[in-house]
């Protein structure tokens, strides 16, 4: 067969195909009389003319359209909606008017208008239909329930007719399947529908497709006795033929369906299962693979084929063994896939696309080992030079006896192709004018479709090497990262904050400067990733939702350069800002963003079955994250110290309505009328400040700050170490501090002490030289904060000399053992003052509370000294 050169006529093109190119098996398109109807994948269903070339209708439905037939006897075309059932339209011509009103402005482009479907002409309304055909009177649907798949039969109305649902004459579940990960009332709509289709026996009243859809056809009674039994030959039923997603090829004989009800049985014994092609169903067909006596009229099909998904063919056929008894002969073949449709033609042929080529085989060449009749051992495809045709149908028989052939490609070019059977045979060396022509045609059209071809494959090729070259990219950064955990990082985020005036408002900022030390480029894909996680509500279940995230892509970041991001911290809309909060900052690789494209474009030219999604390979996580840096902004990071500042960089003020000019004026004029001050004005003016204190050992202090605070005191040094990371510390070391006055975030004073003192208890060789780090506050809720600011900084710093190996002095053990027990007993105290509180009435509570405050006040003084 090599050397076939077919007729290529490209009819239409520019038919609305779906974001990603046409689905396996959603596709459709049929010839009707002098009519095309055509199901490109979405919701339109076209009427096409191919004499006048243009457009008659076209019918938008609801949903997606699977399926289409056209019944020619009841004039009526039965369409499948996806999620939505089947639904009727009558083929007469005076039904497609539409006013201009109704039209759809969408599709404006259309050279004639948009005919909406009513509703009510789902005379089928079901959402797990997956496939369907037409019969005579009966219509045969293809429900996926949530484990099984099921036959159901009904009564078919005409067009015009009631469409409410009509009674179901019979069902029969045909396979049990295990569902995808979900939830298993509601089945997913498979990757690959079902196909399903109506056999006759040469006796059958539905002969000639005058009473069936285009999915029928009719067998040798000889190959459909073997195939389905001698009852149903008897009976003379039609069988229905099922090939579903996981490669079963079922059948169930009709009639015995239809008496099921009144003669209810195992429902097992109705459903046969002929063969197992383990890979998805794609067609079902028949065909005649030898030649017709001639004083034979009618045509039957002799051979049954089923191809799948990735190639895989069954030929059956009845055959004489050597006992001269009659058998089915079955054969399967391997074909080139993925195969994306197929159709039977004529003289035996079986016609088949990839997204390569469309190739055909010849099924009636007979075989070396089957005999004469037989099926050949081995099927050699020969390719038409035609790329991703997404349906395929036999419209009719060409005007010199060949197979004339309607597609659609996977670009919506409707085409015709008709290869030509003569093309084995010598041709004449000369050629006329005529036979010329035609010839260059078919030759632009062939060069046309491989240049088609291979302009897709560079634009795969393109989008993969360059995929590749940023997957290397990522590789080299994320080994770079890795392998660099303890000494400095080649690509560093550091973190600092700061106040600003931001919509008359004070905000505190936090800005993040990523800077790229390494030697690689960070471009598309890459992106910054900043938490930022309150930590005073960390305990409770919510945490982590109260985390705010921010994505800024990077956006080409060459080696050396830097990128500075600033994000508010707070205040939030209620005016508060709750310190600490900890600032994470990673860099993240989208693999999808990067990759998923590339694959998607690679898997649909050479499947457009995928429908343009990335395939499954891909991580849940969808990219890598590679953690940078993590920051804690607490409450001296957040101080202000506006008396210190000079007139012409004068720190912002306290937050409040200070920061709006309407309210500075209303509290002057307050101030200027003696009203009230606030609570927490008095509370300032007339209570003592709340104080907590730490004692910490001026020799570690002085083994901590090193060389870096030479020159000055060591009460100094502690406090421009303690206030190193708040943004107005220049400010404090000008002015050479040991006590400093600030502000707090919500506008309350705060007081910095730093005292050199000496611990004569601890040590018994004397005294030992200290430094104590006061923190006082009207507010006790900031003396707490300041105080774990303190804390943690001291905790750092002691780990850090630690790991150098210093040892403290000799220390009185009693004592410690004595201050262990005084605190203790605080401890305990505290509980049970806590739990008086939930028993006592509000007279008795504010005692409570009273002493509760002072015992908290004693442990946050402790005598203790870090050493």
């Amino acid at each position: 067969m090599a050397g076939l050169a077919p007729r290529v006529d490209y009819l239409a093109a520019g038919f609305c195909c779906p974001l990603g190119g046409l689905s396996a098996g959603r596709a459709r398109v049929l010839c009707h009389g002098a009519e095309i109807f055509l199901s490109a994948g979405r919701d339109l269903v076209y009427v096409y003319d191919p004499e006048g070339r243009l457009l008659t209708a076209v019918y938008r439905f609801p949903g997606q359209v699977w399926h289409l037939e056209v019944l020619a006897l009841r004039r009526a075309l039965y369409v499948l909606c996806a999620q939505r059932g089947i639904y009727c339209l009558s083929l007469d011509p005076a039904s497609r008017s539409v006013s201009q009103n109704d039209g759809d402005d969408v599709d404006s482009e259309l050279p004639c208008p948009v005919i909406p479907v009513d509703p009510d002409a789902c005379f089928f309304p079901d959402a797990t239909l997956r496939a369907f055909t037409v019969l005579d009177s009966m219509l045969i649907a293809l429900a996926q329930g949530p484990t099984q798949w099921e036959v159901q039969l009904f009564e078919c109305p005409c067009p015009g007719e009631d469409s409410r649902p009509r009674g179901r004459i019979g069902e029969v579940e045909l396979s049990t399947y295990t569902p995808p990960a979900g939830s298993p009332e509601e089945p997913k709509a498979p990757r690959f529908l079902p196909v399903l289709c109506c056999v006759s026996p040469p006796g059958s009243s539905v002969l000639h497709g005058r009473l069936r859809g285009p999915g029928g056809f009719t067998l040798e009674g000889a190959l459909f006795g073997l195939l389905f039994g001698a009852d149903a030959l008897l009976l003379e039923s039609p069988v229905v033929l099922c090939g579903l997603p996981d490669g079963q090829l079922c059948c169930v004989v009709l009639k015995t369906l239809v008496t099921s009800r009144s003669a209810p049985g195992d429902p097992k014994a109705l459903v046969k299962i002929l063969h197992h092609l383990e890979e998805p169903v794609i067609f079902i067909g028949a065909l005649r693979t030898e030649p017709l006596a001639e004083d034979v009229e009618d045509t039957y099909s002799d051979c049954l084929v089923a191809l799948g998904h990735h190639g895989r063919t069954l030929a059956i056929k009845a055959s004489w063994d050597e006992a001269e008894n009659l058998v089915p002969e079955l054969r399967e073949y391997c074909l080139p896939g993925p195969v994306l449709c197929a159709a039977c033609g004529g003289d035996g042929r079986v016609y088949h696309s990839t997204p390569s080529s469309l190739c055909v085989v010849d099924l009636a060449q007979g075989g070396t080992d089957g005999g004469p009749g037989g099926l050949p051992s081995l099927l050699c495809p020969a390719s038409l030079s035609i790329c991703s045709v997404v349906t395929l149908s036999v419209s009719s028989r060409g005007p010199e006896g060949g197979t004339k052939l309607l597609a659609l490609s996977a670009k919506g070019r409707l085409l015709t192709c008709s290869p030509d059977p003569s093309s084995e045979t010598p041709r004449p060396a000369t050629l006329t004018a005529a036979d010329a022509g035609r010839k260059i045609k078919e030759l632009l059209c062939g060069i046309g479709t491989v240049s088609e071809r291979v302009s897709s494959l560079k634009k795969a090729v393109d989008q993969r090497n360059r995929a590749l070259t940023c997957l290397n990219e990522a590789m080299n950064v994320s080994c770079a990262l890795l392998s660099s955990r303890e000494g400095p990082r080649p690509i560093s985020c550091i973190t600092t904050t700061a106040w600003h005036c931001l919509e008359l408002q004070d905000v505190l900022t936090a800005t993040c400067l990523l800077e790229n030390g390494s030697s690689f480029r960070l471009g598309r894909g890459w992106a910054l990733c900043v938490q930022v996680l309150p930590n005073s509500h960390a305990s409770d279940l919510d945490s982590a939702s109260s985390a705010v995230t921010y994505t800024i892509p990077v956006d080409q970041l060459s080696p050396g350069e830097r990128r500075e991001v600033t994000l508010p911290l707070g205040p939030g809309e209620d005016g508060v800002l709750d310190l600490p909060v900890t600032v994470s900052c990673a860099l993240f690789y989208s693999l999808r963003e990067v990759v998923g494209g590339a694959l998607a474009s690679s898997d649909t030219s050479k499947d457009p079955s995928s429908d343009g999604r990335p395939p499954d390979v891909l991580p849940v996580q969808e990219g890598i994250c590679l953690p940078l840096s993590e920051h804690t902004v607490d409450v001296l990071q957040g101080l202000r110290f506006p008396g210190l500042a000079t007139p012409c960089t004068q720190a912002p003020g306290p937050l409040g309505p200070s920061g709006d000019p309407v309210s500075t004026f209303l509290g002057a004029c307050r101030r200027l009328g003696s009203e009230p001050a606030e609570p927490a004005s008095l509370r300032a003016q007339y209570l003592p400040p709340s104080v907590a204190a730490i004692r910490v050992s001026a020799e570690l202090l002085r083994g901590a700050l090193g060389d870096s605070y030479s020159g000055m005191s060591l009460c100094c040094a502690t406090l421009q170490w303690l206030l190193a990371e708040n943004a107005t510390v220049d400010v404090v070391r000008a002015r050479a501090l040991s006590s400093v006055q600030g502000v707090a975030p919500d506008g309350t004073d705060i007081h910095l002490i730093v005292l050199e003192v000496a611990v004569t208890d601890l040590c018994p060789a004397g005294p030992i030289q200290a430094v104590e780090i006061q923190v006082q506050s009207p507010s006790l809720a900031n003396v707490c904060g300041a105080h774990h600011a303190v804390i943690r900084r001291m905790q750092r710093m002691i780990e850090e000399q630690a790991a150098r190996g210093s040892s403290p002095p000799d220390l009185r053990v009693q004592y410690l053992h004595q201050v262990q027990a005084n605190h203790e007993t605080l401890l305990r105290e505290v509980q049970a003052l806590r739990d008086r509180l939930c028993t006592e009435d509000e007279a008795s509570a504010c005692a409570t509370a009273e002493r509760l405050l002072q015992v908290y006040k004693q442990l946050r003084s402790p005598s203790l000294l870090l050493l």
